[in-house]
């Protein structure tokens, strides 16, 4: 279990390194490049109930991806983390563009609704989710996921299994730099179904 966690981190480290070397037009591009695949993904197509998470600085940018889903009339969801070292994550929905920019900000420096804000329909109550966006710092081609440590998606899929609707599907999101050889993992670690990214093809 030491050897894992070793491992984990160490390869956190690595590929933090190598998206920080990114400029920010290079991620734009990238991004740019992850969404115009996703958009025309027949799973992204097909959905109606969407959750996706708001980006950080090291993640590929997801704001065109919630004005698309906004604009397509499907229902947007957005993570609410916990804080005070719990993995509780709900989704919630997002009603407008407008609605996300008088979110306040958490020490992430990402828009969420506020630990008060009870207004909101969570995905789970609101019938399940079709497709959930996954972030993350590592992937490698099997669907491992490496996340930031705290266990957040890792923790919700397992309440969406419990759900009647079943798992959604699930597609992270990446930007090259953040592929792997082979993502270390253990039995509590969900597989993603499939990672997009700027490849060859």
């Amino acid at each position: 279990m030491a050897a894992l966690r070793a491992a984990k981190q160490a390869l956190r480290k690595e590929i933090k390194q190598r998206v920080a070397s990114l400029s920010e037009q290079e991620k734009r591009r990238q991004s740019s490049v992850v969404s115009q695949k996703l958009f025309g993904h027949p799973k992204y197509v097909a959905c109606q109930q969407i959750a996706v998470f708001v980006s950080m600085d090291d993640e590929v940018r997801t704001e065109e991806i919630i004005k698309d889903v906004l604009k397509t009339g499907k229902s947007c969801f957005i993570p609410r983390y916990r804080s005070g070292g719990s993995n509780h994550m709900d989704m919630l929905k997002l009603n407008s563009l407008q609605d996300m920019e008088t979110l306040p900000l958490t020490s992430w420096n990402i828009h969420q609704p506020a630990e008060d804000d009870d207004s909101r329909e969570e995905a789970l109550a609101a019938g399940g989710l079709d497709l959930i966006l996954m972030p993350g710092l590592g992937f490698d081609r099997s669907g491992n996921r490496l996340g930031r440590g705290k266990g957040f998606y890792d923790a919700y899929l397992e309440r969406c299994i419990k759900h009647p609707r079943g798992k959604p599907y699930t597609i992270a999101l990446a930007f090259k730099e953040q592929l792997c050889q082979d993502v270390p993992v253990d039995d509590k670690d969900v597989l993603i179904d499939e990672v997009l990214y700027e490849d060859d093809k």
